[in-house]
């Protein structure tokens, strides 16, 4: 069943908009918890790539709340379409419909 986020259903919204604000959270907790490791030469290349991850993972999270705020949160930012709720369920931070996420990428 795909339906339009952005105004069906509000109850929706606010458990997402509450998933991703704990999601933020843990992955801001998970930051700060790689960069205070000490230094360790054999595990930097390792640490590094997991603070970009975690970094990667905020700014996706941000995004999405800021998307919810905007009232835009469910809409395609390609084709302005509806984006099915079954892909952001899967997906919470999705920015673009399959087929639009399809032609970015290639």
């Amino acid at each position: 069943m795909s339906v339009d986020i952005e105004v069906s259903d509000q109850g929706w919204l606010a458990g997402l908009r509450a998933s991703l604000s704990e999601d933020f959270a843990a992955q801001t907790t998970r930051l700060k918890e790689l960069t205070e490791i000490s230094a360790d030469t054999g595990e930097a290349h390792n640490r590094a790539a997991l603070v970009a991850a975690t970094r990667h993972n905020l700014e996706q999270i941000i995004g999405a709340l800021r998307r919810i705020a905007e009232g835009s949160y469910g809409r395609c930012e390609k084709c302005d379409g509806a984006i099915p709720a079954e892909r952001l369920e899967v997906l919470p931070h999705a920015r673009f419909c399959v087929p639009c996420q399809q032609k970015h990428k290639g």
